[in-house]
């Protein structure tokens, strides 16, 4: 199979009633066009097209699947169908919307509502990029996640993970919604077959057991996401990844820097999700819901000089220890 990333359809394709305007983003699993329906009225379509998997000619509709993979494309097919069935089932302000789904041309698309506004990561960029010593403040950071965990627990109360949440992938609208949008059912399907070797998940926000075949997910493993994307919110970039954090977690270093900036209550919350432990996080959204509702019960201590001076200390032997590299930015969306 070319590694040739797939040609999306071209505008004025017309799939399923609707005509496609023009590509909007694209990743491993496939493509999103802005499209018009039968009444001109914008839409998102996503389409199923795994760049492992799967290629596609300039100009042709179906994609071309070599007999050796054909399996495990259908898999995925199958699995990001139900996703579409599932997702519109749920009717919630901070859940993408699912309008219709649909086979066509060898594969299936899932239509949304098109949405205008931006990632939460490019609010990150644009807040950290201020040199500020905060990114957000501590009242925005509980408003827009208590928005997300409101749509996260529709989505578990369906039986359903996300299992990609990262700045990325919350949309902040024009009118100010916060939306959960790229569910990753057929990348967490595919992620299990063994020979299916492609990085599944986005460094810094997945949860230590999505790294390991035979671990349990569950919504402790969104709840891990859901504390790395705070804690992106207050440093400006993405945690450690997991294994690394096994090996030496910087991350209540990284944090203890942040003590009289944010509340010790929400830096408690942070840790509490980003415990490498899956039964050691919150194990429901309800369960972090009440927490990060608690604003009565904010602290912030006020570190002393021998605490500052220790502190320091242990930053610049932990920084001395690792070679010299550029941070890197919250990761972009596949």
């Amino acid at each position: 199979m070319s590694k040739v990333k797939p040609s999306p359809l071209p505008a004025d394709t017309l799939i399923g009633g609707y005509r496609v305007v023009r590509k909007v983003a694209a990743g491993g699993f496939g493509v999103v066009y802005l499209a018009l329906d039968s009444q001109d009225q914008q839409v998102a379509i996503k389409e199923y097209l795994p760049s492992s998997l799967a290629t596609r000619a300039e100009g042709e509709l179906a994609p071309q699947v070599l007999p050796e993979k054909l399996s495990l494309y259908r898999l995925g097919l199958k699995s990001f169908f139900e996703e579409g069935r599932s997702l519109a089932q749920i009717s919630h302000p901070s859940v993408v919307s699912v309008l219709n789904f649909f086979r066509e041309n060898e594969t299936v698309y899932m239509v949304m509502n098109y949405l205008e506004g931006a990632a939460l990561q490019d609010f990150i960029v644009t807040a950290r990029d201020l040199k500020r010593s905060k990114v957000f403040r501590e009242s925005t950071i509980r408003s827009l996640f208590d928005e997300i965990l409101r749509g996260l627990r529709i989505v578990h109360q369906h039986k359903m993970l996300h299992l990609d949440i990262k700045p990325a992938n919350v949309f902040i609208t024009d009118d100010n919604a916060a939306v959960l949008i790229d569910f990753g059912a057929a990348r967490e399907v595919l992620s299990k077959e063994s020979n299916f070797v492609r990085p599944m998940y986005t460094p810094g926000f997945a949860a230590p057991e999505m790294y390991r075949r035979d671990a349990a997910m569950g919504p402790w493993t969104d709840i891990y996401a859901i504390g790395a994307c705070i804690y992106a919110c207050m440093v400006g970039y993405p945690p450690n990844e997991a294994p690394q954090r096994q090996e030496k977690d910087r991350i209540p270093i990284t944090l203890g820097r942040l003590r009289g900036v944010y509340s010790d209550s929400l830096i408690e919350v942070v840790e509490w999700c980003m415990a490498l432990d899956p039964l050691a996080r919150p194990q429901s959204v309800y369960d972090l819901q009440k927490e990060l509702s608690r604003e009565g019960e904010r602290r912030y201590t006020k570190l002393s000089i021998a605490e500052r001076l220790r502190l320091q200390i242990d930053t610049m032997v932990s920084d001395s220890k690792k070679p010299t590299k550029a941070a890197q930015p919250v990761a972009k969306s596949k």
